[in-house]
């Protein structure tokens, strides 16, 4: 397999999101805006699930079947991504708990890995409110700091809580619109740096790592309808 073929869902409203994504992997992407609808077959190689303003715990039809979709993705051990909402997707589709933090992380922060994706202390960009607080049976925690799980492992599904796919473009525009005190946004804008963004990058490896991994799972449901 050269260049496998995944399922984008966008979960996001955010211009930037499919273009950070595109940017990042090397792979064909097939997207779905997931609000408006889903693949009819699950005929790709992996799928990556997007952030989201929204909260998994909403009572709207268009995250139920998102989580659906995921839930049925898994059982035909399609491999799958979930970044921050699309993890938390993951979490909800295989049993686990999804809660509102009380608290806002965002900017810049340590991330400590231990896993397939990404392996040590990484910087990356978080922004959430809501955090799994408990794995899905039989999960692996595969990445953590101070405010919670930030990363798991069930099989051929892996889901991290930060954004690896940011620029710092996005980085900036996201936290501008974020409903927090304005001290707490520049301090946040304030640490939005070269350096910074710099060393977020090697978080990034997780992204080559993924499609690695794809191209080593056999699936032959992978290119049938």
């Amino acid at each position: 397999m050269q260049r496998p073929r995944i399922a984008l869902l966008n979960a996001s409203q955010e211009p930037s999101t499919v273009r950070n994504f595109r940017r990042e992997l090397d792979a064909d992407l097939v997207e779905f805006a997931v609000r408006e609808e889903l693949p009819e077959t699950f005929a790709f190689d992996a799928a990556v699930v997007t952030g989201s303003r929204a909260s998994v715990y909403w009572d709207e039809p268009w995250i139920d079947a998102l989580v659906e979709w995921v839930d049925e993705a898994t059982d035909r051990e399609l491999p799958l991504l979930g970044v921050c909402f699309g993890h938390q997707v993951l979490a909800e589709a295989l049993g686990g708990t999804v809660e509102d933090m009380g608290e806002y992380e965002i900017g810049y922060r340590e991330v400590e890995g231990d896993g397939l994706l990404f392996d040590d202390t990484v910087m990356a960009f978080t922004t959430h409110s809501d955090v799994v607080t408990e794995l899905p049976p039989g999960a692996e925690r595969t990445a953590e700091n101070d405010y919670g799980i930030h990363g798991f492992r069930a099989g051929n599904a892996f889901g991290v809580q930060f954004h690896p796919e940011y620029d710092m473009a996005t980085a900036r525009t996201v936290t501008r619109g974020k409903e927090l005190p304005d001290e707490r946004i520049e301090r946040v804008l304030d640490g939005i740096t070269e350096e910074n963004y710099a060393a977020a990058c090697e978080a990034k490896s997780l992204f080559e790592n993924f499609t690695d991994y794809v191209r080593g799972v056999d699936r032959p449901e992978s290119r049938v309808a």
